[in-house]
């Protein structure tokens, strides 16, 4: 169709054209678009690792049955079917206790002896560093320390004593001699000594 229509056939036209050039409007829109950016791709997180057995062995387990706090003198020991696993020594100067941990599971617990204030037992994470069955003090008049697993350079140490009310250490933690012979033939060199103030743990807790 052309402009030289008659009016009807031209109005007709003038509709054609508009709806053609919308038409064409449209095509060239959709030629001329721009693809939606895709976005890239994020690689997934990776799950954290899954613990491995050494820090399992560090979640609390088990806490040995004891009624009431443990007396002066009282130890604690049961290590039937627990099985093996990394072996970490806590002490509580408040709760004035020693607990032994095997894989998770609390295997022995005593009274301590423990420094006076201007000697305390010193506060934090000790690798036993030494250890010695039959050892004397080399500062207090060669006093016997049997079971001795050092733990500082200047000397204090997990060591078997009599544990009486009353009594006090230069600073070192004093376990009865049976309870000593226990710890001192299942605790190799390296094995680490936690010593808090106030911390009381649980089952589930960590023990570090």
């Amino acid at each position: 169709m052309g402009l030289k229509l008659n009016a009807m056939t031209g109005m007709i036209a003038v509709f054609a054209a508009v709806a053609t050039g919308a038409g064409a409007l449209l095509v060239m829109q959709d030629d001329t678009a721009k693809p939606k950016a895709v976005p890239e791709a994020v690689a997934a997180k990776a799950p954290p690792p899954a613990p491995k057995p050494q820090d399992e062995g560090l979640v609390i387990k088990r806490i040995l049955p004891i009624a009431g706090p443990i007396k002066y003198g009282e130890w604690h020991w049961d290590d039937k079917g627990v099985p093996a696993g990394p072996l970490v020594v806590t002490v509580d100067l408040d709760a004035r206790v020693l607990s032994v941990f095997r894989g998770g599971y609390e295997i022995g617990a005593t009274a301590v002896l423990l420094g006076t204030s201007e000697k305390p037992t010193p506060l934090g994470v000790f690798p036993v560093k030494w250890k010695d069955k039959d050892h004397y003090s080399s500062k207090y008049d060669s006093a016997p320390m049997p079971y001795t697993m050092n733990l500082t350079e200047d000397g204090v140490a997990i060591h078997g004593t009599k544990v009486e009310k009353g009594y006090a250490s230069h600073g070192c933690i004093g376990v009865p001699n049976s309870f000593g012979a226990k710890l001192f033939a299942i605790a190799p060199v390296g094995t680490k000594v936690y010593i808090t103030k106030g911390k009381m743990a649980k089952q589930g807790d960590s023990l570090i």
